[in-house]
């Protein structure tokens, strides 16, 4: 039986032998991460690109497990499970400032007041939106409209990742304290 180092170097140019390194650890990695996000939705998208940044590295794989990837398959989950963990507090935060429930809800009269209050404050928020400096507003719209990563962000902004979030983060400020008395 290979190891997997020896795996990782024929999948360099040989794509079963890739495969034949997702089929050793995929479960035991989507386990980890399922445990860890208690979401499976998250962990099946979170193995996924764990697996898929172990392709475009494997160059950069360096044994020092005695053949084994587990180690670097999981240092790669643990800088992705990072970001998603980011992502997931930087959106609960702005949902928390702007008002928003934290949850969302499948369809029934939770859904149908959600909407009602959405719709009673869309003026007000249209108008706090309009207020913002256009850096601050175009950095919500990419962040939180488009759903859009950080440092993509930045890209289209022509800024640092940090200026992108501090631009979110100010923007989010700004409508919560205008939005504080309008009618819900």
């Amino acid at each position: 039986m290979k190891t997997d180092a020896q795996l990782i170097k024929e999948a360099r140019t040989d794509p079963d032998a890739f495969a034949a390194l997702y089929e050793r650890h995929v479960r035991s990695l989507h386990g980890w991460l399922r445990a860890r996000t208690g979401d499976e939705g998250a962990a099946m998208d979170l193995t996924a690109e764990t697996f898929a940044q172990a392709a475009l590295g494997l160059r950069r794989f360096r044994d020092l497990r005695e053949g084994s990837a587990a180690p670097w398959l999981f240092g790669i989950a643990t800088n992705l499970l990072r970001g998603y963990y980011d992502r997931h507090r930087v959106e609960t935060t702005g949902r928390r400032r702007l008002g928003l429930p934290l949850q969302r809800y499948d369809g029934g009269f939770e859904e149908v007041e959600e909407r009602a209050r959405a719709e009673a404050l869309g003026p007000a928020l249209q108008g706090a939106l309009d207020e913002l400096p256009e850096g601050q507003r175009r950095a919500l719209e990419l962040r939180v409209v488009g759903e859009r990563p950080y440092d993509e962000v930045a890209s289209l902004l022509g800024t640092t990742e940090v200026a992108a979030r501090l631009r979110v983060m100010r923007a989010l400020g700004s409508l919560s304290r205008k939005l504080k008395g309008a009618p819900q």
